[in-house]
């Protein structure tokens, strides 16, 4: 098996779980392609004494079917289609119990969401396999994964059933960060520079599954004409197959993503309804719940605001990407993303998406800052102006327990971001607005946040108090 990448905390949890001498409930959930699966098959290649997957929409008798499959193949021994899921936990539990008297071994459900079909009674079946006998097994181990994340936490790991409490482990999987991206990629032979590594993180983040499909001696305007604007590229159609297996009634969530696409700075809960037509119970308090913690939205707390001021704003590189460029593109084949890559549309949605990649990366912001080790809160700040008044924006904000707040300009540029008389004049306005509104008394750091650095002149100079670049996102 190829080495893994990255990913230290979540091996050590595994190593951990191995070694408690316990039985364990595993739950392991992340967006669809992050590596889940391949995460646990690398951690427990040698323990694993079965392995099911769950088929999106197979029926309880493809299932059931599937599980006999798997199982048969492990006891090498023809066995006959379970007429029920308890049948089918009876028939495993007879399997380990010999095995798991010699050694501790590991049962893996993956795609856990999709086993549970309509009806199926899957989950009562599972809840007693693991109350009545799994739990009681000091050297079992049971772990269930599943990329319909919101499901993961609902029905497991907030369970109010037969669950309810039982999971004693769980672990979010999170797409690679900029720096785990870089050496997935050099790991792979391909060898760009972090400018180039930053463009590919924009168009389709740290999914490794998209990333694996960059080959060594391409450009990155290469590997995103191929994998974005080719009829073969997997990026190409990507977009409604993630939607559609990862959430019943994708169309409102997909609606959200796209309202969201066309607003950078990020919308409230109300807007967002409004901007959809959807209705204001719980049934939206969930929607924007599910895509949350599926990763593809985030919720910001602004600036001196409470937590029913919520912003949202669209965190997943690749939805962004696709709803700017891919869907609706009267452009195709090679030389697609270079015909972009010289419009307008291409600068704001490169000064978004770079956003958006700082504010996910803020523990590596505040190494580079030298405040790792003082108490912050990262948030966003607009204010919209009175008659005659100046409105502002920030878009990362972080407010420091140390009596300071560092207002930060996140600028993508393919040289060095040069700042002219008119943006000079603009930043020091926003300051004073900014503490003007907010009545702060704290000291106020300008904090420039680039590719290549700004040019040193006579307008950045007394300005700008603290200046970052892209090498700071590669830093852990």
């Amino acid at each position: 098996m190829e080495p893994i990448i990255g990913r230290e905390t979540e091996q050590n949890l595994l190593s951990k779980i191995l070694k408690s001498g316990e039985a364990e409930l595993v739950a392991v959930y992340g967006r669809r392609r992050v590596g889940k699966t391949f995460i646990i098959r690398h951690a427990y290649e040698k323990q694993i004494a079965f392995e099911f997957s769950g088929t999106h929409n197979a029926t309880l008798y493809q299932q059931l079917d599937n599980f006999r499959i798997a199982l048969s193949n492990v006891q090498g021994l023809k066995l006959g289609t379970p007429a029920s899921w308890f049948e089918a936990f009876d028939m495993l539990t007879k399997y380990l119990t010999p095995i798991i008297k010699r050694q501790r071994r590991v049962v893996f459900f993956d795609e856990f969401p999709w086993i549970h079909t309509p009806r199926s009674g899957f989950m009562q079946a599972f809840e007693n396999f693991w109350n009545m006998w799994a739990s009681r097994q000091k050297n079992l181990i049971v772990v269930i994964c599943g990329s319909a994340a919101a499901w993961m936490i609902q029905k497991v790991i907030n369970n109010r059933g037969g669950l309810h409490n039982r999971v004693t482990r769980k672990m979010r999987l999170l797409p690679f960060t900029v720096s785990e991206t870089e050496k997935f990629l050099r790991a792979r032979k391909v060898n760009i520079d972090r400018f180039q590594v930053l463009q590919l993180y924009m168009a389709m983040g740290g999914i490794p599954h998209y990333l694996k499909e960059i080959e060594p001696g391409e450009s990155a305007t290469q590997a995103i004409d191929k994998l974005c604007f080719t009829k073969d590229g997997i990026l190409q159609d990507e977009f409604k197959k993630l939607f559609h297996s990862l959430f019943d009634g994708a169309d409102d969530h997909i609606a959200v993503v796209k309202a969201l696409s066309k607003k950078g700075s990020g919308l409230n809960r109300n807007e967002i309804i409004e901007a959809c037509g959807l209705s204001s119970g719980g049934g939206a308090t969930q929607l924007l719940e599910e895509l949350t913690e599926s990763g593809f939205i985030t919720p910001y707390i602004p600036f001196g605001k409470t937590t029913k001021d919520v912003v949202y704003r669209l965190t997943d590189e690749y939805s962004h990407f696709f709803m700017k460029f891919i869907e609706n593109s009267k452009w195709h084949g090679a030389g697609s993303w270079e015909k972009f890559a010289s419009g307008s549309s291409w600068k704001s949605w490169s000064g978004t998406a770079f956003e958006a990649i700082c504010m996910k990366h803020i523990a590596s912001i505040k190494k580079a800052l030298g405040i790792e080790n003082v108490h912050t809160e990262t948030s966003t700040w607009r204010y919209k102006p009175q008659k005659n008044e100046q409105g502002a924006q920030i878009d990362l904000l972080i407010d420091r327990q140390d009596m300071c707040i560092n207002l930060c300009e996140m600028k993508f540029s393919i040289n060095e971001f040069s700042i002219t008389k008119g943006y000079k004049e603009e930043l020091w306005k926003k300051v004073q607005v900014f503490r003007s509104a907010t009545n702060t008394k704290k000291t106020l750091f300008l904090t420039m946040i680039t590719t290549y650095g700004v040019t040193t002149n006579e307008y950045k100079i007394g300005l700008v108090q603290n200046e970052l670049t892209m090498d700071i996102l590669f830093d852990e």
